[in-house]
């Protein structure tokens, strides 16, 4: 995607990440990472040259690293805080280090020198990097969080909230999007829109470990013929177009960067590329950490959704970057947002419910669906 929200803290000094240089590492979500004890951040290197043009090499033997770009050099050694521009010496107060066969040099360095500019975004979790007309905003971390991010990719856990005096037993699966074991996709029954399996075998035959109810689709029709509502997105591909509505839309691409965006702006989101799923459901439930319910606006018409309660899924995305899926019973939208909220989103929709409403990990499913599936949002595990 060409747009990222993300923030970044403006106390903090500025930094560098390379996991390129580890030829082990595998591919995933791309985030700055906070040292807290050196009051430095430091983002993916690769992410940079990849989005820039620049040229990085790792020597192992000598551990240094070069970047290049129309001309200009710059070198820099592991251990040591001076660099070299082409034939200036460059002083920093952090240079680049070693941990877990991965590879960290100083951003501020490496921006001067590359005439690149980095800025904060006031709200505290995203740097973004300006280099001529080009522009990236990169989500950080702690890296305490990061560290977390390496053990377990998906937690299951169930919890009991109360919203308006009224109790809800709630299953939660927790998604880390910043595993580089995780990945996100989409998955069709049979593989083809306007059929509908079991929720376990669109699982199954996309060797997906987790796997939930996506889209509404028409479950009642008399014809072996269950079409989808909305736009679904699935490997890149369009497979589903929508009638114009504007419901919301979960998109992601193949990095883990997860977004809600509403209908007409997804039009625009398609264009500009990068998407590699999307499903579109809603309505929208929380926006920015606020209760943003509004089916109405939306262009929901249907009792289920706008008075009724009944079994809901949901998806959310918490602060941390983490997924969450959450299946319930008995509630009505307005409660689902604010059991969202508690859950810990920041911003979180709807997908379809009632006997479609499915939860899936392991093979075993959390949540039982009481029909056939056209289609279903995916979380495979490497």
């Amino acid at each position: 995607m060409t747009r990222k929200n993300a923030m970044i803290g403006a106390a903090l000094a500025l930094g560098m990440l390379s996991s390129a240089f580890s030829p082990t590492a595998q591919a995933a979500m791309q985030v700055g990472i906070t040292k807290e004890e050196m009051n430095r951040t430091y983002v993916p290197i690769r992410y940079v040259s990849e989005q820039f043009g620049y040229d990085v090499k790792w020597n192992a033997e000598n551990q240094s690293i070069t970047v290049q770009k129309d001309g200009s050099a710059l070198f820099l050694q592991i251990g040591e805080t001076k660099a070299l521009l082409n034939d200036t010496v460059l002083h920093s107060d952090a240079g680049p280090y070693l941990e877990s066969g991965t590879s960290y040099v100083p951003l501020r360095l490496v921006a001067e020198a590359m005439g690149m500019s980095v800025a904060w975004d006031p709200t505290g979790q995203a740097v973004e990097i300006t280099s001529g007309s080009e522009r990236i905003h990169l989500p950080t971390v702690t890296h305490s969080r990061w560290k977390e991010a390496q053990r377990n990719p998906i937690v299951h856990s169930t919890d009991k909230l109360t919203v308006q005096n009224k109790k809800f037993s709630i299953n939660l699966v927790t998604v880390d999007l910043l595993n580089p074991k995780v990945s996100l996709g989409v998955g069709l029954a049979e593989g083809g829109t306007g059929s509908v399996s079991p929720l376990k075998d669109i699982a199954r035959s996309n060797h997906a470990s987790a796997a939930m109810n996506g889209t509404f689709f028409d479950a009642y029709s008399k014809t072996d013929v269950k079409v989808p509502y909305g736009y679904i997105v699935r490997n890149g591909e369009m497979v589903q177009k929508a009638s114009g509505d504007n419901r919301t839309v979960l998109i992601f691409d193949q990095d883990n960067r997860v977004e809600m965006v509403s209908g007409d702006e997804f039009v625009e989101r398609w264009k500009e590329g990068g998407i590699f799923g999307a499903l579109q459901a809603g309505p929208r439930l929380i926006t920015d950490g606020r209760i943003t319910v509004d089916p109405v606006t939306e262009g929901f018409q249907d009792p289920k959704i706008l008075t009724n309660s009944g079994a809901r899924s949901a998806v959310g995305i918490t602060a941390d970057h983490k997924l969450i899926l959450v299946t319930t019973s008995g509630a009505t939208i307005p409660q689902l947002a604010d059991i969202m909220l508690q859950a810990g989103a920041v911003h979180a929709m709807n997908l379809d419910g009632g006997a479609s409403s499915g939860l899936l990990l392991n093979d075993k499913y959390i949540t039982t669906p009481g029909r056939e599936m056209s289609n279903a949002l995916l979380v495979i595990v490497k």
